[in-house]
């Protein structure tokens, strides 16, 4: 009897552990999820209605690749090099570029044009063009590597986070212009910031 007893608890005791386990495991402070979310944010932001005579806004769509095993300096510079040109321009000058980074560039172009397509109403999927492309950092690894007569050097495992916002329409003619006012105009402005400048603990 005294046996029967003991399964019968230990069998109730095992069914409510398994009813009662915690599997809220993504509300832990250590699977706290650090990859970037507010560049997405963009595509959900709902703009007022224009009104009649005003340009019309194009659209536009948002899109990230995260945790790539690559240096975000080096993915910089293959970021930088597509600014500016249309989809199929950067593609196309991205399947000559022979570095490990432009093969994600390009796959995260192909997807943001998609994305375009499916759900944000752009016609033509040719007709955009790369308005941002920047790279960030992600997370960063650190390792140990044996060196000679027993010692040990740091080795770190570099991630990094692409970051691409497709705008419709036609690209500028110069989209690295950065001083179109002439010499009068921008000495004008600056005279306009340093009267506007305000001096702390001051009247």
């Amino acid at each position: 009897m005294n046996r029967l007893m003991g399964r019968l608890f230990a069998t109730r005791y095992q069914c409510n552990v398994q009813n009662n386990l915690h599997t809220s495991g993504k509300d832990f402070a250590w699977t706290k999820n650090t990859l970037p979310q507010s560049f997405l944010h963009c595509n959900k932001k709902i703009y007022p209605p224009q009104e009649i005579g005003e340009e019309p806004r194009p659209a536009f769509v948002c899109h990230q690749k995260t945790n790539i095993k690559y240096s975000h300096e080096k993915l910089w510079y293959i970021a930088c090099f597509v600014r500016g040109l249309t989809v199929d321009e950067a593609i196309k000058q991205l399947s000559f570029v022979n570095k490990k980074g432009a093969s994600f560039v390009k796959e995260t172009i192909l997807e943001a044009q998609d994305l375009a397509v499916k759900e944000h109403n752009v016609e033509f999927k040719s007709n955009l063009w790369i308005a941002e492309s920047f790279s960030g950092k992600g997370m960063h690894i650190k390792g140990i590597r044996r060196h000679a007569r027993g010692r040990l050097g740091e080795v770190r495992y570099q991630y990094s986070h692409y970051f691409v916002r497709l705008e419709e329409g036609k690209p500028p003619e110069d989209y690295f212009k950065r001083n179109p006012l002439n010499a009068q105009q921008q000495l004008d402005k600056w005279l306009d910031q340093m009267r506007k400048r305000k001096i702390i603990n001051s009247f």
